[in-house]
């Protein structure tokens, strides 16, 4: 692995050691390595009940600092209406205005109580791929992901701690039983959050 994010998606504190540096990361916060990082190690402050972490790894050309960001400080942004029962909470952690890399784009986003569609409006990402972590999934409940050209789609059930990838030309977006979570991690040419081909909802089958 040349570059890689990790992400705490369970709720105790832990200790992180890279090449001898430890980070203490709580819950959705992030911690970015950059190209020639060695030495990794995780621990749990509760070994009975052991953190989980979400690792995301592209190609690296270039050497940027590791670090570590918060939820807070994650530029968290609201979107979605509880009218269209897509009401949410986007969290950027690596991107041009955020952590840098060299290829990677990462966040994650959280649907408040009683709302279930991500995504919208469904869109494709031609100039990267990217890939969906769903997490906080109730074990009663699953998410239809939706992807597949916009006239002619397909979708796969997931459950908790499940991950999809998106290929450039699949567009993408899902709906709930119930609330949950969802890292999303892109790769490819550029690292504009905004670079994406929107689908309008009426267009699809």
């Amino acid at each position: 692995m040349n570059r890689y994010c990790d992400v705490r998606v369970t709720s105790s504190s832990d200790a992180t050691v890279f090449d001898g540096t430890a980070y203490d990361i709580e819950k959705l916060e992030c911690v970015y390595l950059g190209k020639g990082t060695k030495e990794v190690n995780f621990t749990s402050s509760v070994p009975s009940e052991p953190a989980q972490f979400y690792l995301l790894s592209l190609p690296a050309h270039h050497t940027y600092p590791n670090k570590k960001m918060t939820k807070a400080e994650a530029a968290p942004v609201n979107l979605g209406d509880i009218s269209t029962s897509n009401k949410r909470t986007i969290y950027k952690y690596i991107h041009n205005d955020g952590i840098e890399s060299c290829q990677l784009v990462m966040g994650l986003t959280v649907l408040a109580e009683g709302n279930v569609w991500n995504s919208v409006p469904p869109h494709t990402h031609t100039r990267r791929m990217e890939a969906y972590f769903y997490f906080d999934v109730n074990e009663a409940h699953r998410v239809m992901h939706f992807m597949g050209e916009p006239q002619q789609t397909r979708h796969i059930v997931m459950a908790n701690h499940e991950a999809v990838i998106s290929a450039p030309w699949s567009m993408h977006f899902g709906v709930g039983t119930a609330n949950y979570g969802f890292i999303w991690g892109m790769g490819g040419e550029n690292k504009e959050f905004t670079d994406m081909d929107p689908v309008p909802v009426a267009t699809i089958k």
